[in-house]
């Protein structure tokens, strides 16, 4: 099948690559000369294990191509996929307005039935508007009559697993009024049902809400364990084992349910944002994701509290090293990271940083800017060198098992703030190190 990805972010970027890689011949459009750019040398601008391979290998096959020509893009995918990013408004609701140019960039070029598609994350109503602006542009040209559709399939890809997700999902959510438009979305996605159909088809709103509701869900577990980890310390618990205490209950299961540091990343702080804000225009109050949000920026300082704490509120002439910038491991994703809260809450206390990450280190000093008080360093270990303490910010698998006497003759005193417990506190304790994790009691 032909198909066009408009956008080359996480969503359009792994979406072209994958569906090439079943056979389709896919166009990716992009905006961004740079991005193209790139993206036609052999490269991609964004960190994503294993899909530099799948656009390679397609592009060599001759069935992935990049391009920044709008025209041509157009013409050729009978199914538009529009993947651009829908960054949060300052009123916490999700800015549509380079979904809304995409879908008249089409109507101002489409001359014959094309399924377009909401790959993005955008609030209910959304398909509706991409609707009027593509018919809108269709009367312009005196074509109001011309058929098309627009179709809801949200992206269920985990930033560091986006391709496994993508080539073995767990559902795919289509949004459909439209029976023609629902026969060619089963077929492109029929390579993936091979074993199991995984296709759930429903009204184009219900798609939208889901994708929502299950971003709120993942995240309110993660603020709920991290509310239930501050409590595990007063009374002398460890977060850790009551996890695995409820986590066996098949009810519960135990995904997303670490203390932590707090989530970040491009999609669960702006989508709880952007549905209380939905919530709250049809006159709903959301109180449970209202405390999520509140908790999650809570639990963004937590690791600076416990290094106040221990050191004091004025933290003049101290440094403190940091592993971990990304909001999570295998990407370079800076958007909303736990460890840009906790650098600036650290140097406005007077404290220098020096940080350090696996990937993510031209991102974070893009980001930063250039800064006295925060040093990006290029080895774990130089970021050690005379620093007051550890704190472990994102949980990079080189992060798990270090030398732990390196770490002590490194550091100026034996501190680790471990904002991810990847630790045992007793084998800490033994090690001669003054450990301080999430909610371990």
């Amino acid at each position: 099948m032909k198909v066009t990805a408009i956008g080359t972010g996480y969503v359009g970027l792994v979406t072209g690559a994958c569906l090439a890689e079943m056979g389709n011949h896919v166009v990716c459009l992009d905006v961004n000369p740079e991005k193209i750019r790139v993206l036609n040398g052999g490269d991609i601008p964004i960190h994503e294990p294993g899909l530099l391979e799948v656009v390679r290998r397609n592009v060599s096959a001759g069935r992935l191509q990049f391009t920044t020509d709008v025209d041509m893009a157009v013409q050729h995918g009978t199914l538009l996929f529009i993947g651009v990013g829908t960054p949060p408004d300052e009123d916490g609701s999700a800015d549509l307005q380079y979904v809304v140019a995409a879908a008249r960039s089409i109507g101002q070029r489409m001359t014959d039935y094309k399924v377009i598609v909401d790959k993005s994350t955008v609030p209910v109503g959304t398909a509706d508007r991409v609707r009027e602006a593509v018919k809108e542009e269709l009367v312009k040209r005196g074509l109001g009559d011309m058929s098309f559709a627009v179709v809801s399939n949200p992206e269920f890809l985990k930033e560091g697993a986006a391709v496994e997700d993508f080539m073995k999902p767990d559902r795919i959510i289509v949004g459909a009024d439209d029976e023609q438009a629902t026969l060619l979305m089963r077929a492109l996605y029929a390579p993936f049902n091979r074993t199991q159909d995984r296709m759930l088809v429903m009204d184009v709103r219900s798609a939208e809400f889901t994708k929502y509701a299950a971003n709120a869900m993942l995240a309110t577990r993660i603020s709920f364990m991290n509310e239930l980890a501050l409590l595990a310390e007063k009374v002398g618990a460890d977060i850790e084992l009551v996890r695995r205490g409820i986590g066996s209950d098949p009810r519960i299961g135990y995904q997303f349910l670490y203390a932590g540091a707090g989530y970040g990343g491009s999609c669960f702080p702006k989508d709880v944002k952007a549905l209380v804000k939905t919530a709250a225009d049809s006159g709903v109050a959301l109180q449970v994701l209202t405390a999520v949000e509140a908790a999650n920026e809570r639990q963004k300082r937590v690791l600076v509290d416990k290094v106040v704490a221990r050191f004091g509120d004025d933290l003049t002439g101290r440094r403190f090293a940091i592993w971990g910038l990304a909001f999570k491991p295998n990407t370079d994703d800076m958007r909303e990271a736990p460890s840009l809260v906790i650098i600036d809450e650290l140097t406005k206390r007077g404290a220098t940083v020096a940080a350090y990450d696996p990937v993510s280190g031209d991102e974070a000093a893009r980001v930063l800017g250039a800064r006295d008080d925060v040093k990006l360093v290029e080895h774990a270990d130089a970021a050690l060198q005379d620093a007051d303490a550890l704190l472990i910010v994102t949980e990079w698998k080189e992060f798990r098992t270090p030398d732990f006497d390196a770490i002590k003759a490194a550091l100026k005193q034996p501190v680790i703030f471990d904002g991810r417990n990847l630790y045992d506190p007793k084998l800490m304790k033994a090690l001669g190190v003054q450990y301080s994790g999430i909610g371990r009691g």
